[in-house]
């Protein structure tokens, strides 16, 4: 689609190097429309639920701020735990 519309524009150099760029990096995308193509497993199109839970797991980590390392991975683990339960 895009390569018809790129060919138009290159000549020995490339004239529009930024919608180059953009051709290749959507081209090199294996996974982008992965939740189009594979609709019956449920997979949403946004990461908004994936980031409301690290946004939630941020903020309790900063009231707990005096927690050491391995605490803090317990903390973390619990938390993931008892989130996926719901």
């Amino acid at each position: 689609m895009f390569k018809k519309f790129l060919c138009w524009f290159v000549k020995e150099h490339y004239t529009h190097k930024r919608l180059r760029s953009a051709y290749l990096s959507l081209k090199r995308m294996k996974y982008l429309w992965t939740f189009y193509d594979f609709w019956e497993l449920g997979i949403p199109n946004t990461n908004n639920a994936l980031e409301g839970l690290f946004t939630d797991l941020k903020t309790k980590l900063r009231n707990h701020n005096g927690l050491s390392k391995i605490h803090r991975q317990v903390f973390i683990d619990e938390y993931f735990k008892n989130s996926f339960r719901r």
